[in-house]
């Protein structure tokens, strides 16, 4: 008994190297969390200081430290008033953004682990140039990839409409590679002990790889949430005359500095929602890359 506590004790200590790598780690963070806290902090000044401290841009004196506000002289909510209350349209782009990034993980639910299923367990012919396609699209910017999708959505008649924003994305080339890739990891023998209790390929895709995949589907439910959440090329391309469509990620390239309070407030309502996806999904996150074939 001494010796197995001797031995977890030594295996809980961290050597040297590991403590370096620890510190550097941590400090990273906190570099990387550094805008994010003083976005959160500057959604309570009022507009007033806020306009008299990016006044001063330009005029530091370069042997002096930069001054950073980490506290308001007043403790403001009149921005949030202005977002849910005075100002609805602010909201409406917040809902806008919500009805798109749902639309399309609901779609990608259904299109993304059942295009998966069959690129990694069924052979059919052409399967492995539809998969080559795939790899093709993953790595191709929106930039290349926007003349043919306008194209098709003006043919369809969906141009100026959600569908333009949401049908694209159900389609996303990323997630289905990142699925397929560990959907091949899995073992065959756990699909033919299913096939000997006379479970078919539906059923053998419902109760035992959706479960198996788990993981690396929460994992790609969050990175596409991000992914969606953030969007902005999209709908300034396919939402070009339909600005009340539009969403709130588009709104943050259209606000000066005369309207600082509320790019702030606005900034810390849009970044919440991602904060909470993650932290909901982050065992998911680690698992999946853990396991997936993409280490």
């Amino acid at each position: 008994m001494a010796r197995k506590k001797c031995f977890r004790r030594r295996q809980g200590r961290l050597s040297f190297g590991g403590r370096i790598s620890f510190l550097l780690l941590m400090a990273l963070s906190a570099l990387i969390l550094i805008p994010i806290v003083f976005t959160f902090l500057y959604s309570f000044f009022p507009q007033s200081e806020i306009e008299a401290y990016l006044g001063g841009r330009g005029s530091y004196d370069a042997e002096k430290w930069l001054d950073v506000l980490f506290s308001p002289a007043i403790f403001s909510v009149r921005q949030y008033y202005k977002i849910f209350i005075e100002e609805p349209s602010y909201l409406q782009l917040f809902c806008n953004s919500m009805l798109y990034t749902a639309g399309i993980l609901a779609g990608q639910a259904l299109v993304v682990p059942l295009t998966a299923y069959c690129l990694s367990r069924f052979q059919f012919r052409g399967r492995d140039f539809l998969f080559f396609c795939i790899l093709v699209l993953m790595i191709l910017p929106f930039q290349v990839t926007m003349a043919p999708s306008v194209i098709m959505l003006r043919w369809l008649g969906l141009m100026d409409t959600a569908w333009a924003v949401i049908l694209p994305m159900w389609f996303s080339p990323f997630y289905i590679f990142l699925l397929r890739q560990f959907m091949v990891s899995i073992p065959n023998e756990l699909l033919e002990a299913g096939m000997v209790d006379g479970v078919g390929p539906v059923r053998g895709f419902v109760h035992v790889i959706l479960p198996v995949c788990k993981p690396i589907i929460g994992a790609a439910a969050a990175l596409s949430f991000a992914d969606c959440w953030n969007m902005v090329e999209q709908p300034l391309v396919y939402l070009a005359n339909r600005t009340d469509m539009q969403p709130l990620s588009v709104m943050f390239n259209q606000i000066s500095t005369d309207r600082a309070d509320v790019a702030f407030a606005g900034s810390a309502l849009y970044i919440l929602p991602t904060l909470l996806i993650y932290l909901y999904f982050q065992e998911d996150i680690v698992a999946g890359i853990q396991l997936s074939e993409l280490k």
